[in-house]
């Protein structure tokens, strides 16, 4: 990997303070940003899928990807001559509650790249215990590994800010893991992933700074991470770090605006999972809405109160950003001007969600009645188990001057249609009617609008089923679907008439399944 090698760099473990502790204990650090660590040993690993786009992106060629050297460094086996790799210090408030000191307790940073005009910081997810891991091994397992791989490269081709995903192999380690934490843990396949961003820096790493007052380290990071990525700003002043804090509000509610827009639920929205740039960050319990359901959480902990259902998502989104503000506070002083970003994004968020939905509807227009009339979509989209997916791609089909074929058209995308009452169909029956009187006041045609849908509205996303069919072939040793579907959710708008298997419902077998519709932190 020579070229790759030339493009190496270590910002921030040259500009940020270390851990002066050299042993991996699990301990509390403070004063610092990182530790250094090594990734564990593993017994035989194995590649299982490299990411094309980014091997480019990282300027490393197919055929070194294919090299025991790739094998091995992305695996953890060998440390790059001339790379530190090392675990970052965050906190982080879960479920609500401070939970102090976090940090990446499976997760080990390689090294950072520039390449082409861009950063990249590389990570391996599961490779072996940090000074945070607390009492886990800080190993993953296949199944986890796989949905994050998939994942996060099929939000990229979504349109949806993400990390990146480089390779998945698996170690050749079994792990033991209780996946429903009900006291019957089995041993599983041990895997890691290379995941890549411009950086992997959390709310929660500027959390544990200022629940410990060491508001130098805290300066310290808050200026680094404005040099490297917000550098219009300029330099450390209280502007700027006001500056800074509302950039972030504004990507992070973009983030969310387009979770929402593809039925997307991160399901752990804890302060230590959502990115100081506005990425989606730790594909760990997510989900992808079936049917539409504001309620809907994936995550089994999360049941009870449903604090990261889908219809929160937005609420969640402010409640980090508030306590990311009280963090920046002791930088600014003033709570005035942080208060004034956080009621911009409430403002923000129902002009920008009310934009989207008329996006998925077609509108191009406004009117007055618009919120009214999507208000009355989404109770009717809840009144029976309707695919969220099928639903809107369907819609596209619609003709404004046959509003009477329009409840034909989306017929299929409901679970139980045989449950259907006289009630529902003529309500059905009466938003299309509106639907169609309100399209023929946009210029637009029938086929202009059903285009510009369905480049807001995928065909294809990785239903969890889908997900769990390709887990089940990988602990048999056929990787084959986790390719099938890598391929497929590089076009998720695309029609990909050869593939039209996957643009169907989740299967009954799949409702109540393990993997498919209960999730959990387990990896």
């Amino acid at each position: 990997m020579k070229t790759f090698k030339t493009h190496i760099h270590s910002n921030f473990t040259e500009t940020l303070p270390a851990d002066p502790i050299q042993d991996n204990t699990r301990r509390q650090v403070t004063q610092a940003c990182f530790s250094y660590v090594t990734p564990k040993q593993t017994k035989k690993p194995e590649l299982v899928h490299v990411s094309p786009e980014m091997l480019a992106a990282l300027g490393i060629s197919e055929t070194e990807s294919q090299s025991e050297g790739f094998l091995k460094v992305f695996t953890g086996n060998t440390v790059l001559p001339g790379t530190t790799p090392y675990a970052m210090c965050y906190g982080g408030h879960q479920f609500g509650n401070w939970a102090g000191q976090l940090g990446d307790g499976r997760a080990i940073n390689l090294t950072e790249i520039d390449y082409k005009g861009k950063h990249w910081a590389l990570q391996l997810k599961g490779a072996g215990e940090t000074p945070y891991s607390r009492t886990a091994d800080g190993l993953a397992v296949l199944r986890s590994s796989i949905r994050e791989y998939l994942c996060s490269e099929a939000m990229f081709h979504l349109g949806v800010p993400t990390t990146r995903a480089l390779s998945l192999a698996i170690t050749g380690d079994q792990v033991l893991r209780d996946v429903m934490y009900n006291g019957n843990p089995e041993y599983e396949p041990g895997a890691i992933v290379c995941r890549v961003a411009p950086s992997f820096l959390r709310f929660g790493s500027f959390e544990i700074f200022a629940a410990r007052e060491d508001v130098n380290t805290l300066k310290l990071l808050t200026d680094y991470t404005i040099t490297q990525f917000y550098p219009e700003f300029g330099g450390p002043s209280k502007d700027t770090y006001l500056a800074f804090f509302k950039a972030v509000s504004q990507r992070t509610l973009k983030m969310i605006i387009d979770w929402q827009r593809v039925g997307f639920v991160h399901g752990v929205m804890n302060t230590d999972n959502l990115s100081i740039l506005g990425l989606t960050i730790d594909y760990g319990p997510y989900g992808w809405l079936e049917g539409f359901d504001f309620g809907w959480t994936p995550n089994t902990t999360d049941r009870q109160h449903k604090r990261y259902r889908y219809g929160n998502q937005p609420n969640i989104g402010l409640w980090n950003l508030y306590q990311l503000a009280n963090a920046l506070y002791p930088l600014i002083g003033e709570a005035e001007g942080l208060q004034a970003v956080l009621d911009d994004y409430k403002t923000d968020f129902e002009t920008q969600s009310l934009a989207m939905m008329r996006a998925k509807i077609g509108f191009e227009d406004t009117d007055v009645a618009d919120l009214k009339l999507i208000q009355d979509l989404e109770d009717l989209l809840q009144v029976m188990e309707t695919d969220m997916t099928i639903f809107f791609r369907r819609l596209s089909q619609f003709e404004k001057d046959h509003p009477e074929v329009g409840f034909q058209i989306i017929e299929d995308a409901f679970y139980n249609p045989k449950g259907l009452t006289d009630e529902t169909t003529e309500a059905w029956n009466t938003w299309f009617q509106n639907y169609a009187n309100r399209l023929q006041q946009e210029k637009s045609t029938d086929a202009d609008r059903a285009k510009r849908m369905n480049a807001l509205n995928p065909k294809y996303v990785l239903r969890n089923y889908m997900a769990q069919l390709a887990i089940d072939d990988a602990e048999q040793g056929d990787y084959g679907l986790v390719d099938e579907l890598f391929q497929l959710l590089k076009n998720p708008y695309a029609e990909q008439p050869e593939s039209e298997k996957w643009f169907a419902k989740r299967p009954e077998w799949a409702r109540n399944k393990v993997g498919c519709s209960m999730l959990s932190c387990s990896s």
